[in-house]
């Protein structure tokens, strides 16, 4: 375990500035069949690999072969980018479905976020609804008298700002896990913040309105360049499941789920996929 000083220093300095960064760990061996000669030997129990990505380097320690390592070192980055712990089974050189290496991979990743276009009634409720999820909630409206703590005290920040200058900053740090809802009704404001956001990696991304709204947001938004496969595939509006929502608290419910439902990839009600009226 050479070199396990550096690597728990690293982490913890990770875990203290709450940036990502994932561990892995040999939890078991087995002899199996080696194929080709001399035989690969296996890691110790114990070893220990960490990914932190963006630092400089960005893996530290090993495990084992430079096959094996590197072979960790990408499934350790896929398991950090979903916010998963999970173990994993691989051959000495990395080989996939063999089980003589048995490894532990955590994940310590910051909460995902939140981010909410629009200082509307709805909008404290679902910033209210994220926190409990665990999510880091931010409110942007560029209109500053209703842009602020007092109205949104859940969030954790509120943005006095246009929704793609907003993006323009944070956008490369939105990934499979963050969610995006525009829950505004003016063009000006709706039709950049969902053009930014398609733009990014964000893994949910949703917009409040009525199925009219909808239909005229989506032409705007192809006036505006939008591809169509990403307005098919990625946006989810009319937002949230069909659950008969009504009230702000009841749609952050319906919105929530369906975040939820979009990181599980469940098959749930989602009003987009439904037809006729939203409230019945």
């Amino acid at each position: 375990m050479s070199g396990a000083g550096p690597l728990f220093a690293a982490l913890r300095q990770a875990l203290l500035a709450s940036e990502p960064v994932a561990l892995v760990t040999v939890i078991g061996t087995e002899p199996g069949e080696a194929p080709g000669a001399p035989a690969e030997p296996l890691p110790p129990l114990g070893a220990k690999l960490l990914v932190r990505p963006g630092a400089e380097p960005e893996v530290l320690g090993g495990v084992g072969s430079e096959e094996l390592d590197r072979v960790l070192a990408r499934d350790a980055r896929a398991a950090l980018e979903q916010g998963v712990t999970v173990d994993r089974h691989y051959g000495r050189r990395g080989e996939a479905r063999r089980h003589e290496v048995s490894v532990l991979i955590e994940s310590f990743a910051p909460p995902p976020k939140l981010v909410i276009f629009g200082a509307v009634d709805f909008t404290a409720a679902l910033a209210a609804a994220g926190k409990l999820l665990g999510y880091r909630v931010t409110v942007c409206d560029a209109r500053p008298v209703f842009a602020t703590p007092r109205r949104f005290p859940a969030a954790d920040e509120v943005v006095v700002d246009w929704p793609d200058r907003l993006l323009a900053r944070i956008g490369s740090d939105l990934g499979p896990r963050d969610a995006v809802c525009v829950l505004t009704h003016d063009t000006k404001f709706d039709v950049p913040a969902i053009l930014s956001a398609l733009g990014t990696r964000v893994g949910y991304l949703g917009a409040m309105g009525s199925r009219r709204t909808h239909t005229e947001r989506l032409a705007r938004l192809r006036e505006a360049g939008a591809d169509e496969e990403a307005l098919t595939s990625r946006l989810m509006s009319p937002i949230g499941l069909d659950i008969g929502a009504r009230t702000p608290e009841e749609t952050a419910v319906a919105i929530c789920a369906e975040i939820v439902a979009h990181r599980a990839g469940a098959a749930v009600p989602s009003l987009r996929d439904r037809s006729g009226p939203i409230h019945a």
